[in-house]
């Protein structure tokens, strides 16, 4: 389960300590009803493997060029969330769904939306994805999110068998400032679905991860896209579970498939208690300089 110090398997967590999660990784592209077709098949999967949550990636249902975002986008609740309502309600499990483009009737805009369905096939929680994947990669590419994608508002957890769960998307995972709200809300395990690129993952993903795990003490839970998407982008796959120390407890390889660990609150604990970098900060003290300002609008900083 864990290589992290004073751990051992065998010791702490009762029932309600533990949770077995799953991780989804797909290679999803412009054909939707394949997309949804596979998602179904793994998580039957993961559900026969025994996991309780299992999670999706990011944009699964529809992975392809931007002028198909709108055709392919579908309210919430809707025809794809209504089928992962019915596998969650058959599989008496929590099906956390990744994200999906979201339209609502009358709004001009889309949302990279993610919802959590419980075992009963009821939507628990809906988040959209705050900050937008708007860069520039020299010679490599530019992605621009926003030109067809609105943010949402809502920093947003829920509890997955009692326990505190909180929810963010890919880009999200480069603002600590979420993370760190969503474990003082009292967040244990945070889920990310991604679709990294694989230009910036390859040298970021996992470092990203493991950081925003080890300084809030939570478990990550990032189910990914990988390989090549229409029109010819590539994503980096590697799904990671990673626990409150850093530690790795699954990787995905270079394929469509799951991966699964059990996630015990007993180190979750343990490690709060001795690294208590929640308790010890000093808000009182944290002020954001003028800068700040600035570089959000960017403008030159100093001199």
């Amino acid at each position: 389960m864990s290589s992290s110090p004073n751990f051992h398997p065998s010791t702490g967590g009762g029932r309600g300590d533990l949770l077995r999660v799953a991780a989804v990784q797909m290679n999803s592209r412009d054909d939707k009803a394949a997309n949804v077709e596979t998602a179904l098949a793994l998580i039957d999967r993961a559900a026969a493997d025994g996991a309780r949550l299992v999670a999706l990636p990011e944009v699964w249902s529809y992975l392809g060029p931007e002028s198909g975002n709108r055709v392919n986008a579908e309210p919430i609740p809707g025809p794809t969330i209504d089928r992962l309502a019915d596998r969650a309600r058959r599989h008496g499990v929590y099906l956390h769904a990744g994200s999906i483009l979201e339209i609502e009737p009358g709004d001009p805009r889309l949302y990279n939306t993610t919802v959590v369905i419980d075992p009963d096939g009821d939507l628990v929680a809906r988040y959209r994805k705050i900050h937008m994947f708007d860069i520039v990669l020299d010679g490599v590419a530019t992605y621009q999110e926003s030109a067809t994608i609105s943010p949402g508002d809502d920093i947003v957890t829920v509890e997955v068998d009692g326990v505190p769960v909180g929810l963010a998307i890919c880009y999200d995972v480069r603002f600590p400032e979420l993370f760190r709200i969503l474990a003082l809300r009292g967040a244990e395990v945070i889920v990310l679905p991604a679709a990294f690129t694989m230009t910036t993952g390859k040298d970021h993903w996992e470092v990203l991860i493991r950081a925003r795990a080890i300084e809030n003490g939570v478990f990550m839970v990032a189910p990914a896209q990988m390989g090549q998407h229409p029109p010819g982008h590539w994503t980096y796959g590697r799904s990671l579970i990673v626990d409150p120390w850093g530690t790795v407890l699954a990787t995905a390889p270079d394929a469509e498939t799951v991966v699964s660990a059990v996630l015990d609150r007993s180190l979750l604990r343990r490690v709060r208690r001795q690294i208590p970098s929640l308790s010890n900060r000093q808000p009182e003290r944290y002020a954001w300089p003028d800068e700040a300002t600035a570089l959000a609008l960017g403008q030159p900083v100093g001199r």
